[in-house]
This record gives C-alpha cells, structure tokens and sequence, in this order.
C-alpha cells in the first residue's frame, strides 16, 4: 500500500522543513511549494490526503485557496497554518471549509494530534450522513445508526435534508458549532450525528447540560481536581474535558453558565489546555466543542449576560435545526418510530396508529417538537386498545394550546419577587409566561425545587426526597429525567 501523500504550503523553507520531517516520521510522504501557483500544479498532478497552507503566500491569500480546493477536491482536508494569535483569522479559515488551524511556532505534539485526526476523515459519499455500503437500522427515536456506528437524522422532508447536508459538511471540520432551536427539537441528536460522522468518531460523545451543574462544582467537573484540593475531595477526578480528550464535547443549556465560569471555559477553549483544580499545570486537550441552547445567546450577550468572547469563540458556524412544525411530513415517519420501539420494548406485536390519528397529529402545532410527539405516542399507546392508536387515545385537545417560542424566559415580574418578604403572593411566582410551553414551564419549577431541596440536605438525596414528601425511588426517577444525576 502506497504512503499517503501531503502538500505543505508555506514561503518558509525552516517551516517547510520542520513540517517534513514531523510528517515524514508519521510514515507520511511529502510535496512541498512555497506559493499557491505551485500548488494547483501539484494537486491538477497528484492526489494528496491532507494540505498544509500558511496562511499569507507571495501570490495569494489561504483562506481563498480554503475556498476553491474545497469545491476542487472536496475529499481533502484542510489545515490553516495562522500566525501566532490571530484567532479572528483562524475563525475565518474555519468559516470557509478549513478542518483546523494549527498556529506558529508550531506545536508538534498538537501537529501530529491534528494530522492523526484529519487522515482518520472518511470519504465524502452521496448518502448524506451514513456509511458507505453499510445498511442503516432505525432506532427508536429520531435518529438511525448505521452498522458503522454512524448517525443519521430520520425524516424525508426538505427542512430535514436540508439539514443532514449541513451535519455532513461540518462533521469534516473541527469548527466549534453552535446548534440553535426550539425546546424538544432535536439538538443533541443533531451534536451526536455531527460526533458519529467526524474523524472523531471512534472517541467518546460526552453531553452536559451546563443547567444541572450547581454553581460551586462546576469548575471541579469540567476541569477536573485533584485529591485534598478541597473539603470532599477524597480522590482526583478527571473532569469533562479530560473525559471527551480526542472526542467531542456537546455543551447543552450553554447559556445556563454563570459569568465566571465562562471566562474559563473560554480559556479552555482557546488554548486547548485546561488546569485541574488543586493542579499546578495546565494539560492539553484535544477536544472539538459544541454547543446549543434554545435561548436566545445574541439576546443575552445584548443584555451582559453572556460573554460576547465566549459567543463568538463558539458561534463559529451556526447551525439551526427546525422545529417539527417546519417538517410536519415527517411526523408520520417518526411517529411509527416511537411506536415501533415502545411496542418492542413492552413485547406487543402489531401495534400502529390509524388513518385519522396520523391526519391528527399532522395537524397538529407541537410546540415542544419530537419530545413531544413521542411522548404523545408513549401515553396512547398505553390508552389504547387493540394496540391500535386512534384520534381519542392522542388527547391532542388537553395539550396546551399556546404559541411556540424559541426564548425561553421567566417572568420578569416573578423573578424581581423571589427572595422579597413573606407577604407576596406566592402563585405570581408560578405564572406561566404566554410565550412559554407549559411542559418547559412545569419542568423549570420541579427542577428548581429539587435543587434548592438538594442544596439544603448537601445533595443527601434521600434527605431530599424526605424533605419535598416522595419516594427516594420518585427522587431517582425525577433526578434522571432532568439531567441531575
């Protein structure tokens, strides 16, 4: 088997020659050229696995070569060799199809981390988001999994092809993604799709919702700590993003995250390094970031409430994912979906949904999207009869009929009561503000009685559940459902 092949692009014959023989002992053949002319010779001559490209040549620009060899030869990644520093410049290399950029004086632990990465790509191939050759079995949810383990969305509307193009061209980058959209839209299926197409998707898919983290643990979670580095630490703990190193780590809720632990993980982010608490050093990491909410980040970075660095360092590419209203003709595919792996799971045979009952739920506004819809499937398919689910086992009419937001906010006038004297009334905390769905609503008041119940009992769970009146089973249950674990 032929050695695969790299160009390097770069005026400077030390930087040439320090990036040949890093390469050269990867057990890489090299080509060489110190401007862009030469190099469209060499890629018209020969097939290359990977390119190396300075950014600033004698006769052009990088980002500009980005741009054209992506349309050329869209089966060859890209790395933007940037000087030391510019992160505007990388970020825009990034923007215009780059896998990565790596910045000088080169690193040559992170050179040969990035290249490794880069060469494990797969083959771009005409079916969007799934193996090559491999057949693809359907899960139940909304996503399949091919028998390469790969991901891919479940739906044949436009909204939703639309999209898998989109997860199949940035699953070839190592950009930071920001997945923006509505409540029960699909986001985290939307990151593990983009982690099981990527060069990345032999190491681990680490999620986090940013919300369920207390305050005070959060520094010790995401970077680790080391044994005695405070009261309760009796052992070192790895952190999320040794946890995800040559992964993916998908930050859900983003915007949950108080101000002082944004400047860290932008620090993190940057520098590709992260330092334990208790520890002395920093230690890199090799991780991409994604990240999604279904607040409004540009909003909250309007009103000082979001760093306009952090936004912008993990805004890089955005991508949205519509909501159930904009696919609506995929509701019948998902829906035989969740029957079929709710029928499996309790054993039933023949279970489905009748004419009139799909007409329904096509009908239908889902203002808590597929979450919604597979919990509507869960409950009828439990009423019904026959194992056959009709329009009167939907119960679409005691679904709250309230607009779709893609905010979720509290009331204003409720926040400025709490913590005010005994004397407010305590149900103008518990009003539902019109744009948010009920579910969201009555999700954020159990979430926040279970903290603060937790807090007071030093997260003892059975103290908790004791304290709020339930089973420590219905505690478990309630902790797993939220993401409090």
């Amino acid at each position: 088997m032929s050695q695969r092949r790299v160009l390097i692009i770069d005026d400077e014959p030390d930087i040439r020659e320090l990036l040949e023989i890093t390469l050269m002992r990867m057990g890489l053949d090299t080509q060489s050229t110190d401007c862009l002319g030469d190099a469209q010779v060499a890629l018209e001559e020969a097939e290359f696995a990977l390119c190396l490209t300075d950014m600033n040549l004698p006769d052009g620009n990088g980002i500009d070569f980005v741009r054209s060899a992506q349309k050329q030869f869209p089966d060859m990644p890209i790395v933007m060799i940037t000087a030391y520093g510019s992160i505007e410049t990388a970020i825009e290399a990034l923007k215009a199809g780059a896998f990565d950029f790596i910045s000088k004086p080169v690193d040559l632990t992170h050179l040969r981390t990035l290249v490794s990465s880069a060469l494990r790509l797969p083959k771009k191939s005409g079916q969007p988001v799934s193996a090559a050759g491999k057949s693809s079995s359907v899960r139940s949810d909304n996503i399949a999994e091919s028998d390469a383990g790969q991901v891919a969305l479940v739906g044949e509307s436009p909204a939703l092809k639309q999209l898998t193009k989109q997860v199949k061209k940035l699953s070839r980058s190592q950009a930071p993604i920001y997945i923006s959209g509505e409540s029960g839209s699909g986001k985290e299926l939307v990151a593990k799709a983009i982690h099981s197409n990527s060069a990345r998707s032999e190491g681990p898919f680490v999620p986090v919702n940013c919300g369920a983290i207390p305050s005070e643990l959060m520094e010790s979670e995401f970077f680790g700590h080391l044994k005695g580095s405070f009261s309760g630490a009796h052992q070192d703990k790895a952190g999320l993003f040794k946890a995800s190193d040559g992964g993916t780590l998908f930050l859900d809720e983003v915007a949950d995250l108080p101000l002082d632990m944004q400047v860290k993980l932008l620090r993190a982010i940057q520098e590709k390094a992260v330092r334990a608490v208790g520890a002395e050093s920093e230690e890199h990491v090799d991780v991409r970031v994604l990240s999604a909410t279904h607040k409004d980040l540009q909003a909250l970075v309007d009103a000082g409430e979001f760093r306009q660095d952090l936004f912008y360092r993990i805004n890089v590419i955005n991508l949205q994912v519509p909501s159930l209203r904009e696919r609506a003709t995929d509701i019948p595919i998902l829906a035989e979906r969740f029957l079929s792996g709710i029928a499996r799971e309790c054993e039933v045979e023949g279970a489905k949904i009748d004419k009139d009952a799909l007409q329904a739920l096509v009908d239908y506004a889902f203002p808590g999207n597929v979450r919604e819809l597979e919990n509507i499937i869960e409950r009828a398919f439990t009423l019904c009869e026959d194992e056959v689910i009709r329009v009167e086992d939907l119960r679409l009419e005691d679904a709250p009929r309230i607009p779709p937001t893609k905010t979720l906010k509290l009331d204003e006038q409720a926040v400025s009561n709490e913590g005010k004297d005994s004397n407010t009334d305590p149900l103008a905390l518990l009003k539902r503000p019109e744009d948010m769905p009920l579910e969201d609503f009555l999700e954020q008041i159990e979430r926040r009685e279970l903290e603060a119940a937790l807090n007071a009992t030093k997260w003892n769970r059975t103290a908790a559940a004791k304290l709020l009146g339930m089973s420590f089973r219905s505690m478990r249950y309630r902790l797993k459902k939220l993401d409090l674990d």
